[in-house]
């Protein structure tokens, strides 16, 4: 299949609807509905292949989602389950889901999450701190818990006779027959949780549970989670109806991290194994997966300074484990979901050992059989906007030996899908195409797979696909077209000229984006806005459907700029590397060196030019403006984590080691000490509820400039997180932002 193009075709309907056409005003980009079209999220196939289902934002309230189904042969969607029939307008969360939200930045409302059973009867859907489960046949909702805690992290057993979850850091199972209740963990208590995944794991190792079903549901493995050691940081909650000081167990870097041991159990409670993890317990407990047989539990384990990960074959009746394969280097070893056990024993990995991700088989004892895909392009990497760990092997078909995977081959900026034969060497043959950002999931039986494809001119489109590419059902089309929210202000949209320049090595290409306004002028100079994220594992540029609120710079005559900097994804791991050992380094003189190729162009005023970004892109914008001849206007640096020492463990050491063995590197690292070197106006922005970089650090940029004399501009947004939510806080966020940069920067150069 496919994908169409249909920026220029509905362009040429033209002039004629110009005078139609609409000014794309804030206001409208924060309306509803969603300007970028109805967007299918949380897509699965049932697995028996009968329908597909999915999450579609209301029309009259884009935060709160619905379940949907539709048959997989073909037809009309229904309406499946209502977000306000389980979870009310205006229901509260517990500060619990509000965490587990944040950690998996998740903005939306309703329904935010689904399961499954395996007999494709049932869906259980949790909100509102409690559980309901939807009859797919009949549409009935019924209720499973309620209860004065939440619970969460909810799922079916594999043979659906159960549901588990977790409550007040305690692991239950609940019969579905009888719909009784029991213990699988003991009780928590003080700083001890049970079944649940410490802040770190959910936060950077992308591993956000603490349990996992063996196949035939005999045995239950599951942590004790112990964060006795974990400093307790006082963070004050700001919000408008008052103040609240938290204790959160934060483990900066450094510093002790929660201890984490792993148990296997029979689901009925009966006492507990103890696995054994290894002599050094200041290590990261990665991954859980049990065998296709439920006879070995297997466990990745990550030592604390992460340049090893090995893999643990254990017999889940004694807990005795052996290392069956271990990937070691330097400066660091990735995480993914990329581990596949196969049927026959053997199983899939990924591995960068050849400086690329990918795919290995091995047989059970860990004996290398083949290397399954070669070359300078990652294999099987899901690369995100927040990072590039994950799923990228996106399933396997046994009988074939065939496996699928996502992966960038032609270009770091696009995102295909690709299947090769795992058990005969050969070359992958790719599932989708058009010149974009592809999103799969595989089918259980490996006979469809639903895609979402965009593009800088398709907003995002999800179908229901044949194994063999062909499309079988439109899920969600968006079409382009009259009727579209879009459509209205069509001919002002604006996509990106994609481009290289060279590090400032002389040898690393970067590539660049660069957006220009609808009613560019060659021989006019305009003021430019560099957007930056820049930290680890990012993709700053890449070939998917932009947000529309970009339109409204390029609207106020801003030309936007944005460098892929060195540290960042889906370049291999020399490319990712270069940022070891000293963040807000080889990054900085990356964006600087797209700082010159921007102010070579002849439209563009070098003497305005501002930068904008949040948390890495809010350390990166400070960073930049105060980088000795930088000469950037202005900048708008949002939620920046000031000094490293305070930042989490997994993330932070990662990339700088420990703050005891490399305190100069640190201090270099910090940005508090370069602010009397700023060269332009700041705009600080925070979330003053934020439990991922903590207030303090811009409480301490505040203090510091003050301490200068230095004016600067502020915006708080009180009960708010790492993230600015809801339509109308966007709204001001956006406006702030306007207002701020037309004031510093000015606009285009009169005619």
């Amino acid at each position: 299949m496919r994908p169409r193009l249909l920026l220029a075709a509905v362009c040429s309907l033209g002039l004629a609807a110009a005078a139609q056409a609409e000014r794309l005003t804030p206001e409208r980009v924060f309306a509803d509905p969603d300007l970028s079209g109805p967007t299918a999220r949380g897509v699965q196939i049932s697995p028996d292949g009968r329908l597909v289902t999915f999450l579609r934002a209301k029309a009259q309230d884009r935060t709160v989602q619905d379940l949907w189904a539709m048959p997989a042969a073909g037809g009309a969607a229904r309406l499946l389950v209502d977000a306000y029939a389980v979870e009310p307008p205006g229901a509260v969360l517990s500060e619990v889901e509000k965490g587990r939200r944040e950690r998996q930045r998740i903005s939306s409302r309703g329904i935010v999450d689904y399961r499954w059973d395996e007999q494709g009867r049932s869906i259980l859907v949790p909100a509102s701190g409690d559980l309901y489960l939807a009859d797919v046949q009949s549409g009935r909702v019924d209720r499973l818990t309620r209860t004065p805690g939440d619970e969460s992290d909810a799922r079916f057993s594999p043979k659906g006779s159960s549901v588990s979850y977790v409550r007040d850091g305690r692991l239950y199972a609940m019969d579905l027959a009888n719909r009784q209740e029991h213990a699988v963990s003991p009780a928590s208590g003080g700083a001890v949780t049970y079944g649940t995944a410490e802040f770190v794991a959910q936060e950077e190792m992308e591993r956000f549970t603490g349990y996992w079903w063996a196949p035939d549901e005999s045995r239950i493995a599951w942590t004790r989670v112990d964060e006795s050691g974990v400093d307790l940081i006082p963070r004050l909650e700001i919000g408008a109806g008052g103040s609240t000081l938290t204790e959160q167990r934060y483990p900066r870097a450094g510093r002790p991290n929660a201890k984490v041991e792993l148990f296997v159990s029979a689901a009925l409670g009966e006492t507990p194994t103890q696995v054994d993890l290894g002599p050094d317990s200041d290590t990261y407990l990665a991954r859980v997966d049990w065998s296709a047989d439920g006879r070995t539990l297997y466990v990745q384990r990550e030592t604390r300074d992460q340049t090893r990960l090995d893999l643990l074959s254990v017999d889940p009746a004694t807990g005795a484990s052996r290392v069956i394969l271990t990937e070691a280097g330097k400066p660091w070893i990735d995480l993914n979901d990329n581990f596949k056990p196969l049927k026959d024993g053997d199983f899939l990995w990924t591995s960068q050992r050849t400086g690329f991700s990918h795919i290995y088989l091995f047989a059970r004892n860990g004996r290398l059989i083949r290397q399954v895909t070669h070359g300078d392009w990652p294999a099987a990497v899901r690369t995100a906007a927040a990072g590039a760990s994950g799923a990228g092997l996106q399933g396997v078909d046994e009988g074939r030996g065939l496996v699928y995977f996502v992966a960038s081959k032609d270009s770091p900026l696009e995102h295909q899908l690709y299947v090769t034969s795992y058990r005969r060497p050969g070359e992958p043959t790719a599932l989708t195409n058009g010149h974009g950002w592809w999103e799969a999931a595989l089918a259980k039986d490996a006979s469809s797979f639903t895609a979402t494809y965009s593009d800088p001119a398709t907003p995002p489109s999800t179908a229901l696909y044949a194994i063999d590419g062909t499309r079988r059902a439109w899920i969600e089309e968006n079409r382009l077209a009259p009727g579209h929210p879009y459509f209205p202000y069509l001919d002002q949209h604006v996509t990106p000229q994609f481009g290289t320049l060279t590090a400032a090595d002389g040898v690393t290409p970067l590539y660049y984006a660069l957006l220009k306004p609808r009613d560019f002028d060659p021989a006019r100079r305009y003021p430019a806005i560099v957007e930056v994220y820049g930290g680890p594992d990012s993709l700053d540029v890449r070939a998917n459907w932009r947000n529309p609120a970009e339109q409204l710079y390029l609207n106020s005559g801003f030309v936007l700029f944005q460098v892929a900097n060195r540290g960042g994804a889906n370049r291999g791991t020399a490319f990712a590397a270069a940022l070891a050992g000293h963040l807000g380094g080889v990054e900085v003189q990356d964006q600087l060196q797209g700082l010159k190729f921007l102010r070579s162009l002849p439209y563009i005023d070098g003497a305005r030019i501002g930068v904008s970004g949040w948390s890495y892109g809010g350390y990166m914008t400070l960073r930049l403006l105060t980088e000795p001849g930088a000469g950037f206007r202005a900048g708008a640096a949002g939620a920046p984590p000031t000094d490293w020492r305070t930042y989490d463990t997994h993330y932070t050491e990662r990339f700088m080691g420990l703050p005891q063995l490399r305190a100069a590197a640190y201090d270099e690292s910090a940005d508090l000490p370069r602010l009397d070197h700023l060269s332009g106006r700041l705009l600080l922005l925070q979330g003053m509820a934020d439990d991922n970089v903590l207030f303090a650090n811009s409480i301490a940029v505040m203090d510091r400039l003050q301490g200068l004399g230095t004016p600067f501009d502020l915006m708080l947004y009180p009960g708010q997180r790492h993230g600015i939510r809801t339509p109308p806080r966007e709204l001001q966020l956006w406006r702030t932002y306007l207002a701020f940069f037309k004031r510093e920067l000015g606009g285009p150069e009169p005619r």
